[in-house]
């Protein structure tokens, strides 16, 4: 966020802990931190006046620049660094004239704000994986207490199977886990190459020197705590786009997750509950509404984030030259607005989560609605075969009969027709009912659960604590 913007109208990602990670306070220390670490790098390879690092070091307080005006004046060089460069140095010389030449000695802007916005996506997906953990710990915590709770599993909107609500957990865990694993994964590169990515000033620097310039690059990179990179990347943008795309997968996840609880939080619904706070779900003019605001918040990011990424690949594929002009300066804002979006979801749904409330009953209620019939998959299978070859015409003929009745009806023709079809002696009334047990068909759904779960250990977390039990 930009001094003045507190984010009215992106109320999910409206948090001073999202600002503090990535608004433009946060790049400017990003920036300084690449700078003073650079002169570090330096000072260790001999190349700047001893006692230099510490100088630059103290004048790169991110809290001592005025981020308005920094702003402003990036419009003169199309990029903050310049400005801020200029801030740098003049305070710099004010402490130690002789410290200056440790101030962005042989890199270019391009170097500075590229691995300054690696650093900075670097602390926000640490912050983010912490929220990401919680929820992946609730969502196992909820596989594993309703790994036998009852549901009605749907498919393109009509009741389908036998379902567990421990096994859509266990899948809203799995998309978030795999996604995040991903994004974890992924090597963030330090950027060095200067003006023309050649590395020409740095070869001259270090001409007389023990080191090279690689050398510094990677020292760069270790005190940023950034992968090491074996060439520059000006304009081979995979670092960004993989990024880019980790983040908007993981908010995919997300997003089914919210599109699910608002469905099954609809009051004719009423399998799950948002939790419950103070003031929160409120409407302007009807006091009796409870909306799932959680899921609303991070739905509303889930619908942004595909763009985003869109892009910084739509910026990726018309970089040009070996230095490139418009595209680059595209990337950034899309860049930020991902990870606050990522942020401020990962936030929402981390609670949604742990304060999750479900409720077995209307689950079984719902799934009474199609009650036997959604058994029909399976008694085909079994009892097909006992009415001769033309069994599968018989049975389809009962399927098709009940259809015709009203919703509430179903379920008590689909038995009588079935129980007139098959005679008793090829299938008790025993064997009938046992076939008509919703909990006879749910096929390896607590396997699938259980397998699921040792996929991701790491994600797993402490299956003692979680959700809210309606």
């Amino acid at each position: 966020m930009t001094d003045g913007d507190f984010g009215l109208l992106s109320p999910v990602s409206a948090s001073p802990a999202v600002a503090a990670l990535t608004g433009d306070r946060a790049v400017i220390a990003a920036i300084l931190d690449v700078e003073a670490s650079w002169a570090a790098v330096l000072e260790e390879a001999g190349l700047v006046p001893a006692g230099s690092a510490a100088v630059v070091a103290e004048a790169a307080d991110a809290g001592s620049y005025d981020v308005a005006s920094v702003a402003e004046r990036a419009q003169g060089g199309g990029n903050p660094v310049i400005p801020l460069l200029g801030d740098l140095r003049t305070k710099v010389k004010s402490m130690d004239s002789s410290a200056a030449t440790a101030v962005h000695t042989s890199l270019t802007s391009q170097d500075v704000l590229d691995s300054a916005l690696m650093l900075l996506a670097s602390r926000a997906v640490s912050a983010l994986l912490v929220d990401v953990k919680r929820t992946t710990t609730a969502l196992a915590t909820l596989a594993e207490q309703h790994a036998e709770t009852l549901c009605v599993g749907r498919s393109l909107t009509q009741h389908a199977l036998p379902y567990t609500f421990g096994l859509r957990a266990a899948q809203w865990f799995q998309g978030v886990a795999a996604a995040a694993a991903r994004l974890e994964s992924l090597r963030l590169p330090v950027q060095f190459g200067g003006a023309g990515g050649t590395l020409a000033s740095g070869t001259k620097l270090t001409a007389s020197s023990q080191t090279t310039p690689f050398e510094l690059a990677d020292s760069l990179a270790s005190k940023l705590g950034l992968a090491a990179a074996p060439a520059p990347w000006h304009t081979n943008r995979l670092a960004v786009t993989s990024l880019g795309d980790g983040l908007a997968a993981l908010v995919d996840s997300f997003g089914k997750i919210a599109a699910d609880v608002l469905f099954l939080s609809r009051p004719e619904v009423g399998e799950l509950g948002e939790p419950l706070a103070a003031g929160r779900g409120v409407s302007s003019a009807m006091p009796q509404k409870q909306n799932p605001v959680l899921s609303v918040l991070v739905r509303s990011a889930a619908l942004q984030a595909p763009g985003l990424a869109s892009q910084l690949h739509l910026a990726a594929a018309t970089f040009n030259d070996e230095r490139p002009d418009g595209a680059w300066h595209s990337e950034w804002p899309a860049l930020r607005q991902l990870l606050a979006l990522a942020l401020g979801a990962a936030g929402h749904v981390s609670e949604l989560t742990e304060g999750l409330r479900a409720f077995p009953e209307a689950m079984r209620r719902n799934l009474e609605i199609s009650g036997p019939l959604l058994l029909s998959e399976g008694v085909m299978a079994a009892v097909a075969p006992l009415l001769g070859a033309d069994g599968k015409q018989k049975l389809q003929a009962v399927v098709d009969e009940t259809l015709k009745a009203p919703a509430a009806e179903q379920s008590r023709i689909y038995t009588k027709l079935l129980r007139e079809t098959v005679p008793a002696d090829k299938l008790s009334d025993a064997q009938l009912e046992a076939l008509l047990d919703p909990a006879s068909y749910l096929g390896e759904a607590a396997e699938i659960s259980r397998r699921i779960l040792a996929a991701y250990p790491d994600f797993t977390g402490s299956s003692s604590k979680g959700a809210t039990r309606g």
